[in-house]
C-alpha cells in the first residue's frame, strides 16, 4: 500500500493506491506543518484518523508532500516521525511546490508552474531540480491573484461602499461583515489568509459582473509580470497551475496568458488529483 500525501498548515488530503493505482482509501488530517508542529502532535493527528492508524502497518511506501518542508532540517524531522510511524515504509518528504510539478507535469518535461489557491506561488521545473526567482515574504506582502488577496479587495471594495448595491447586499447576506467579527478573524484568529480566501468564492460566483473582473484581471496581470515573467523562458515552456482560484478562472486565465504570448498547460484543483497517476507511473 502507497500512501500519497499533500498537506498545508490547515489540513492534510490522504489516498491510499494498492500498486496497480486502485485507490484503497481517501481521507483527511489536520495539517502536518512541521514548522509548527511537535512530534506529539504530528503522531496525535495521524491517530485521529481510523484509516491512518489502523492500515500504517501495511504501508508500504509513503510519499509526503507538506508546506514547511522547505529545509532539510524540517524534511529530516518528519521522516523519522513517520518512519517510526509507518514501520514497514520507505519515507518521502518533500515540499508541497513538488506536488504541483508531479501533479503537472510529464517527467523529464520543462515547465513554470504556478499555485493560485489561498495563496500563490511560482517555480520553474527544468526536468528534474526546481528553481524559484521570488522568495515569498506571505500573504501580506505578496500572493497576487490568490484567495486570500482576492479577499482583501472584497472586504475593501464593500467596506470603502465601491462595491454595487446589489452585490453588497449579497455580500452581507453571505457573510457576517460586521466589523467586529472581521477584525477578530483579521487580528486574533490563526490563519488570516485562510479566512480572506473564505470570500473568493463570492467573486468567482459573480466573475462576470465589472466589479469582480477588475480584480480578476488585475491580480492575473500582476501574477504574470511578477513572477511568470521572472523567468527568461516563459514564453517557450507551458505554465501549468494547481488550486482553486485558476481551477474556477481558468478561462480567465487563458485570456491573459494568450494575450502575453503564454501557453497553458494543465490546470488542476488539487495536486492530489494528478499525484496517483505519477507514482503508477513511477513506481
Amino acid at each position: 500500500m502507497k500512501l500519497l500525501v499533500d498537506s498545508g498548515s490547515t489540513k492534510a488530503d490522504w489516498i491510499a493506491i494498492d500498486d496497480a493505482g486502485k485507490v484503497l482509501f481517501t481521507t483527511q488530517s489536520l495539517g502536518l506543518n512541521p514548522e509548527v508542529l511537535s512530534k506529539e502532535e504530528v503522531i496525535n493527528r495521524l491517530d485521529d484518523r481510523f484509516d491512518i492508524s489502523h492500515n500504517k502497518e501495511h504501508v508500504t511506501n509513503l510519499f509526503f508532500y507538506g508546506a514547511g518542508c522547505g529545509t532539510d532540517r524540517m524534511k529530516n524531522f518528519l521522516t523519522e516521525v513517520f518512519q517510526e510511524y509507518f514501520k514497514s515504509a520507505k519515507v518521502t518528504v518533500h515540499e508541497d511546490t513538488y506536488a504541483a510539478v508531479y501533479a503537472t507535469t510529464p517527467k523529464g518535461e520543462k515547465a513554470i508552474v504556478s499555485i493560485l489557491g489561498t495563496g500563490s506561488n511560482c517555480s520553474y521545473f527544468d526536468g528534474q531540480v526546481l528553481h524559484q526567482k521570488v522568495q515569498s515574504l506571505g500573504y501580506i506582502a505578496m500572493d497576487d491573484c490568490s484567495g486570500n488577496r482576492f479577499g482583501r479587495h472584497l472586504l475593501r471594495g464593500y467596506y470603502f461602499n465601491k462595491m454595487p448595491k446589489d452585490l453588497a447586499q449579497e455580500f452581507e447576506t453571505t457573510y457576517n461583515v460586521e466589523p467586529d467579527p472581521v477584525k477578530h478573524n483579521l487580528y486574533k484568529e490563526p490563519n488570516p489568509n485562510a479566512y480572506l480566501a473564505t470570500f473568493a468564492k463570492f467573486l468567482i460566483k459573480h466573475k462576470d459582473t465589472d466589479f469582480c473582473r477588475q480584480y480578476i484581471f488585475e491580480e492575473m496581470e500582476a501574477f504574470v509580470d511578477n513572477y511568470i515573467k521572472q523567468f527568461d523562458n516563459y514564453k517557450e515552456v507551458p505554465v501549468h497551475f494547481i488550486g482553486s482560484i485558476a481551477f474556477y478562472l481558468k478561462d480567465e486565465l487563458k485570456s491573459v496568458l494568450e494575450k502575453h504570448g503564454i501557453k497553458l498547460g494543465n490546470v488542476l484543483r488539487r495536486p492530489i488529483d494528478g499525484l496517483i497517476e505519477y507514482h503508477v507511473l513511477n513506481k
